[in-house]
């Protein structure tokens, strides 16, 4: 996240934009190393392509943002007829030249700039695959790039790997490590520092949390079919239930998602939740400016609220409304956060 805003802050060198930043820090070979270390996420995506190779034979695939060229290499060893990966960052230099190097160039043709700008070999595409996933699944993510290359390119009946993500949300007790990151600032060597710990209480935090941290059922509160979204769907306000599964303390909201690849002769899914294997996506934390003192039972409802930030679409605006009337405690609070 500190990309961004070393972005802005930069923004103006040598001609650059903070969306130049932003699409140069793809370029860095750290990020994707990052990012084909997590075996969750790579394998799931080589296991949905070289496992239906019956799918790829002979088909045109469209990679959107295609980073080091992996999943078009994936599509073409299970038999694509020619793969075309797109990307705005530098990194698709390097992706040329490991195409080369594992002797593809004959099936892969890598195109630099934005998807509705470039002009492709080919009219229409019959696959669409892309890891278009943020934090929070949406923040930063390149969802919209993929619509638009759907809406243009996809053939009719065509697919997309993959093609369903579901959002789910929790809660957690969490209070040592509340208290040290939030309430440190309440007293800081003797001053009161409350406008910095409010700041810090409005952004999400990216972070692994351990299984025996979650306190309550899960709920699923969106469903993004991706062959069907539309843009606007992206901006939602939907609500959530969830009940507390042991007397506890709730001290944040988590939330997290799931990626399926259900055009697959045998589905091929993969959840970013605690429960599940680590990937880089982690789990997005919303502190609640109270504790909830919760028993056994009690329930919590509420809607969760996502919107594009309206002076930086990248940023995500998040409300979370909730309201908890328990055994010993009741609870009610509405909570602005800014994913940035």
């Amino acid at each position: 996240m500190a990309t961004e805003s070393n972005a802005a802050a930069n923004a103006g060198k040598a001609g650059m934009t903070s969306k130049d930043y932003y699409f140069d820090s793809y370029a860095h070979f750290g990020i994707h190393e990052e990012m084909l270390k997590d075996e969750v996420r790579t394998m799931s995506y080589r296991d949905s392509i070289i496992k239906n190779k019956h799918i790829f034979q002979g088909k045109v695939v469209l990679d959107v943002g295609c980073g080091t060229g992996i999943l078009s290499m994936f599509a073409a060893k299970a038999g694509a007829k020619h793969v075309i990966g797109v990307d705005m960052s530098n990194i698709i230099d390097k992706a040329k030249l490991i195409v080369e190097e594992n002797g593809l160039s004959d099936k892969i043709t890598l195109l630099k700039g934005k998807m509705e700008e470039v002009i492709l070999p080919y009219s229409k595409v019959d696959i669409i695959i892309s890891e278009w996933m943020g934090y929070f699944l949406l923040y930063e993510s390149m969802l919209d790039t993929v619509l638009l290359a759907r809406d243009k390119y996809l053939q009719p009946g065509g697919m997309i790997f993959p093609d369903t993500a579901t959002m789910v949300i929790s809660t957690i007790e969490d209070g040592d490590y509340k208290e040290e990151k939030l309430n440190f600032w309440s007293d800081v060597y003797g001053f009161k520092m409350s406008c910095i710990r409010d700041a810090a209480m409005k952004e999400p935090l990216v972070d692994t949390v351990e299984p025996r941290f979650v306190n309550s059922s899960q709920c699923v509160f969106k469903t993004i079919d991706i062959l069907t979204v539309k843009k606007e769907d992206l901006t939602f306000n939907v609500p959530f239930e969830i009940t507390v599964e042991r007397d506890d303390y709730v001290h944040a909201f988590i939330s997290w998602f799931d990626i399926e690849f259900r055009a697959c002769h045998k589905p091929v899914t993969f959840s970013t939740g605690p429960f599940a294997k680590y990937t880089h996506w982690k789990q997005t934390v919303f502190y609640t400016k109270d504790t909830m003192t919760v028993c056994k039972g009690d329930v919590i409802k509420g809607t969760i609220e996502c919107a594009p930030n309206a002076e930086n679409p990248r940023d995500l605006d998040i409300i979370i409304d909730y309201k908890m009337t328990g055994k010993e405690d009741s609870a009610e609070d509405r909570i602005e956060y800014r994913m940035c």
